[in-house]
């Protein structure tokens, strides 16, 4: 893991750590200007006047009183040096948020070079240019925060990834996109990439199962949910389980739901965005390279299988309508909506029994747990992290459980990001390590037209203020969902599952994933 700078003293007058004078651009004759760079910034002061408009294309005088533009390093992703002889460059490669005149600010490419010329040897030019280069790359390294019982870590650089695609999942753009906007910016990150477009359904499962993972500082998915919950299957299948979990995972939007880039594009601080402008910022994180940890679910079924999760588990109406619209999905994200008009009008309740463990001090595991025998991955034993927690299926849950008084659903989800989709915001509350899942579920009796104002709602993350009595929300660290028949649609991390008897328990912090804060 490789360690990012500390964090620069609060304002106050950086220090100038580099100041000279070069010309603004990479040819002779170009106007001259002079820079100032500190911990925070790159200052640009042109050269003698020029009109006030001109200052946000490269920085044009408008007096004294501070420099004509200031290229946060925070924003930089990545600098050069070059030779342009007699003389040399370097450059820099900026995404500030830019605002429109509507709607949110979207991160934008800013390019800039200078021309050093002030020794009358190429390669002492050269060598001034490559120490400017170097402390920009030094300095635009993410502050690594120092918060009590987090983890955090930096991506070398150079960094090498491998990036898994899928160019059939959402309307069939992401090997597209890629190539468009993912593959310049990390290039021009110094992160190296090494392609693989998979094939067929369980394709990644099996490449992450069974990969030599040294030869990559990062696992890139360029998908929907569905892929990195391939990749992270794949992964806990290993001997070497453990150690392969710690590689940082990344997670680029190229599906219809998005759920986890979403939610990372949340935590991190940014406005609600879609399409290739969440694309944007979610590789921008990967550029700048700072990673920390992420809670996992562990879900064991009656059949014998243990499954691991990043997002959530559903039954019911939101499980029916990721399932039913999979044959929408070349609309992206707007299968999910059409999906909901359909199963509204055939509205379903489910029948069964939940139960859960509310969130809450550590507690001893009760001894069925602790006396449990070696966990079942997909059928293969293997020393995967115990379901302290959880008694077997078969056994009743333990006393100092919450059992569900009602035994009618019209939907259960299980969640542990913010985002249920791109447009969905269900536990806003939620972060990548709180150590919750956050459990919601609708009891049989509600409306359409009340179910369909959750949802309308959720899409600002205001549906718990609606005061919906049919709605319920509690924090938990492990449930059990036995329901009465076969009937019904359960999905994990929007994969399908047969419908049966099912329990997990979230595991704190068991894997890295890339963060924006």
């Amino acid at each position: 893991m490789a360690a990012g700078r500390r964090a620069p003293p609060e304002p106050g007058g950086d220090p100038v750590l580099l100041q000279g004078t070069f010309a603004t651009g990479p040819q002779p004759g170009a106007a001259a200007c002079s820079l100032t760079l500190t911990a925070r910034e790159l200052q640009v002061r042109r050269s003698g006047g020029c009109s006030r408009g001109s200052a946000g294309a490269g920085g044009c005088s408008r007096g004294s009183a501070g420099p004509d533009a200031a290229l946060r390093l925070a924003d930089c992703v990545g600098s050069s040096a070059f030779p342009a002889p007699p003389a040399a460059a370097f450059s820099l490669v900026c995404y500030p948020l830019v605002g429109p005149r509507w709607g949110p600010p979207a991160r934008q490419r800013l390019a800039r070079t200078f021309r050093v010329s002030r020794e009358p040897d190429a390669e002492s030019n050269l060598r001034i240019a490559q120490a400017w280069s170097r402390t920009i790359r030094e300095l635009a390294v993410p502050a690594v925060p120092t918060q009590d019982g987090d983890s955090y870590g930096v991506l070398p650089r150079p960094c090498r990834a491998l990036v898994l695609l899928n160019p059939q999942s959402g309307a069939g753009r992401a090997l597209e996109d890629f190539q468009a906007v993912v593959q310049p910016m990390l290039d021009e990150a110094e992160i190296t990439t090494t392609l693989f477009i998979t094939e067929r359904p369980h394709h990644a499962h099996e490449k992450m199962r069974d990969e030599d993972l040294s030869q990559w500082d990062t696992l890139v998915v360029m998908s929907g949910d569905g892929l990195l919950y391939e990749v992270v299957n794949g992964l806990m299948e290993r001997p070497d389980w453990a150690e392969a979990v710690k590689k940082p995972l990344c997670i680029l939007p190229g599906g219809s739901g998005n759920a986890l880039a979403a939610s990372i594009n949340h935590y991190a601080g940014n406005d609600h965005v879609a399409k290739k402008k969440l694309l944007t910022n979610c590789t921008f994180i990967l550029c700048k390279g700072l990673h920390t940890q992420m809670d996992l679910l562990s879900l064991s079924t009656a059949s014998g299988k243990r499954l691991f999760s990043f997002l959530g588990f559903g039954w019911g109406f939101i499980s029916d309508v990721d399932i039913e619209s999979e044959k929408y999905r070349r609309l992206g994200n707007a299968r999910f909506t059409l999906g909901t008009l359909q199963c509204l009008a055939k509205l379903r309740v489910y029948q069964g029994r939940l139960s859960y463990l509310p969130a809450g001090p550590e507690q001893d595991p009760p001894a069925a747990a602790r006396d449990a025998p070696v966990p079942v991955t997909n059928g293969q034993p293997g020393p995967v992290p115990a379901d302290s927690l959880l008694v077997p299926l078969c056994q009743p849950v333990p006393p100092h459980w919450t059992v569900v008084p009602e035994e009618e659903f019209v939907t259960v989800y299980a969640i542990y990001q913010s985002h249920l989709g791109t447009n969905l915001l269900m536990a806003p509350a939620a972060r990548l390590h709180d150590g919750c899942i956050h459990l919601f579920y609708v009891t049989g009796g509600i409306g359409r037209v009340a179910l369909l104002k959750l949802f309308l709602a959720m899409g600002r993350g205001t549906h718990l203020e609606l005061g919906c009595a049919h709605l319920r929300y509690v924090r938990a660290r492990a449930f059990r969902l036995e329901p009465r028949s076969a009937a019904g649609i359960m999905t994990l991390d929007g994969e399908a599952l047969p419908c049966e008897p099912v329990q997990g328990q979230i595991h704190g912090r068991l894997c890295r994933v890339l963060s924006g804060s």
